[in-house]
């Protein structure tokens, strides 16, 4: 518990930092807009359904990724900016920090969801559903970003922030599928010990 109460503390005044004075109140709106609907499920929830603590750090990191990004714009991030200079890029890469999260952060939630709620015994198709989950999430999203510069035009551009790359849409739905593929690879067993540690606080109380 304390862990989680550390990273909302944390993520509250991150959201406070990020709400002053940011480079444009529409951009900055929609970009922390998911991460604040996801806490708020989050807080709604968790009587109900406490995840583990491994996912409530993924999720913390997500959520930074977003309110840091709405701060600035995901075009104007200054380390990335450097990051581009140093490496002579052609562009600010830290929206692609941001779908690579997109994939890798939700692609655990599903995992966890899905095995607690025994939706899929199988870790094979686990692996595959998960990642497609992951995928139509990135889609989806891409919609989104779609739908709201169609409808605000010029209002709608740093939040679509394609930097005049005209594959950015197929490159983040990548990158997203990257972050889901690599996740699983990476913390697969670890989330695995951590159900287990879980399953076991719950039977103690």
């Amino acid at each position: 518990m304390r862990l989680i109460y550390l990273l909302f503390g944390l993520l509250c005044a991150l959201f406070i930092w990020s709400s002053i004075k940011p480079y444009d109140y529409f951009t900055w709106f929609l970009e922390v807009l998911p991460a604040v609907l996801g806490i708020v499920i989050l807080v709604f929830s968790f009587k109900r359904f406490r995840f583990t603590n491994l996912i409530y750090t993924l999720i913390f990191i997500h959520c930074a990724i977003l309110i840091i990004g709405g701060h600035y714009t995901y075009a104007e991030v200054p380390l990335f900016d450097w990051i581009q200079e140093i490496f002579n890029q052609q562009r600010n890469n830290y929206d692609k920090l941001g779908h690579f999260a997109q994939g890798f952060v939700p692609a655990m939630i599903a995992r966890e969801l899905l095995i607690r709620k025994q939706v899929v015994n199988n870790y094979k198709w686990l692996y595959f559903i998960v990642v497609c989950i992951a995928l139509a999430i990135s889609a989806t999203y891409e919609f989104i970003e779609w739908g709201v510069s169609l409808s605000t035009g010029e209002g709608g551009n740093a939040f679509l922030g394609t930097q005049g790359y005209i594959w950015d849409t197929q490159s983040d739905m990548l990158y997203a599928t990257i972050g889901a593929i690599i996740a699983l690879t990476l913390f697969g067993k670890y989330h695995d010990k951590q159900l287990k540690l879980l399953t076991i606080d719950r039977n103690r109380t």
